[in-house]
């Protein structure tokens, strides 16, 4: 059974920013969908829920050279396209909602006949390697999204590597990855609507959003200790703790090793790679303890605080002492 078409929720053409920001909030976006899921290598669920239920503001990414370059080269791709593929494309202008999970939102670079979308995509040099084969796992979750909001059958991603190297991959729709996708979506955007957050993910983006969440300490102490989860959690903490000082120290040890056999030689050469050893370039920094003797009035015209951040330290108790006769 063909899915009906999306529901076309608001038009785009003269849109400020805060409305658009406004008309995101309501739902999941393609651009949200990997982030969604836990499969942003960006951003977190956690961090993405901070934005969703109001907590941050999205942040601004047009000042950014990436971006900026994007947007400046996206018509010109789009016209590169329908060259080599003579396939005509339309913009579309417009916030598209599934017609029947009302949460999942879309906006498409443009659209190609009646069946097919077309998602545009600009990559460095050193994002050769994530485009060898295939469209990197995030955008494939951002296409599938599309797919599922349009109920189109197709799509292709074109993009333009390092300034000069074209290419076009096609994404056929799977409905059963797509129904895996709004299950997944689902479970996420049940924590906006509860206003509860999901767990973090051991990524840098949830460390972010934890210490905007929780950026100074209340001075008080909590006792876990009749937690059977967290106190398990603790000691599996304790453990890898322990087993990266133990890497740490044999990953120094090798270093030493292959440096006392270098001595003073810049590089040398092993089956399958090599090691370089070379003295960096002479730098020159402000000894601010002799300014701040010497010249307090002007050091303290330059200095600034900054806010100071919470640490996370592990303490073990030790065991207590047995008296000996």
């Amino acid at each position: 059974m063909k899915q009906a078409n999306a529901v076309r929720l608001v038009g785009t053409k003269d849109m400020s920013r805060e409305q658009w920001l406004e008309v995101r909030s309501q739902g999941i976006g393609s651009s949200d969908a990997a982030a969604a899921i836990g499969l942003s290598p960006y951003k977190s669920p956690l961090e993405l829920w901070q934005e969703k239920t109001g907590r941050v503001q999205q942040p601004d990414l047009s000042e950014k050279e990436a971006v900026f370059w994007g947007s400046t080269l996206e018509p010109v791709i789009a016209n590169v396209y329908q060259e080599r593929t003579g396939l005509k494309v339309r913009r579309v202008n417009a916030v598209l909602q599934h017609p029947e999970v009302p949460f999942m939102l879309a906006n498409l670079d443009r659209a190609v006949g009646s069946d097919g979308i077309l998602e545009i995509k600009t990559a460095g040099y050193h994002s050769v390697s994530s485009w060898e084969e295939t469209v990197p796992e995030a955008y494939q979750c951002q296409v599938l999204h599309q797919l599922a909001v349009t109920g189109k059958a197709w799509a292709d991603v074109a993009v333009l590597i390092a300034g000069q190297d074209f290419r076009i991959y096609r994404i056929e729709r799977d409905d059963a990855k797509i129904a895996d996708l709004i299950e997944q979506e689902s479970r996420f955007w049940e924590f906006v609507q509860r206003d509860t957050p999901p767990p973090p993910d051991g990524s840098e983006s949830s460390a972010r959003a934890l210490s905007w969440m929780y950026p100074r300490d209340s001075g008080q102490a909590v006792d876990f200790s009749e937690n059977a989860d967290l106190n398990q959690m603790f000691h599996t903490l304790l453990d890898l703790k322990q087993k990266r000082r133990q890497l740490e120290f044999m990953e120094e040890t090798h270093r030493q090793a292959l440096q006392s056999a270098m001595g003073t030689a810049s590089s040398a050469v092993f089956l399958g790679g090599k090691v370089s050893w070379k003295t960096t370039k002479d730098s020159t920094s402000v000894d601010t303890k002799r300014l701040v003797a010497d010249h307090p009035d002007l050091a303290a015209q330059y200095t600034s605080t900054t806010p100071g951040q919470r640490r996370f330290l592990l303490q073990v108790e030790k065991p207590a002492s047995t008296a000996t006769r």
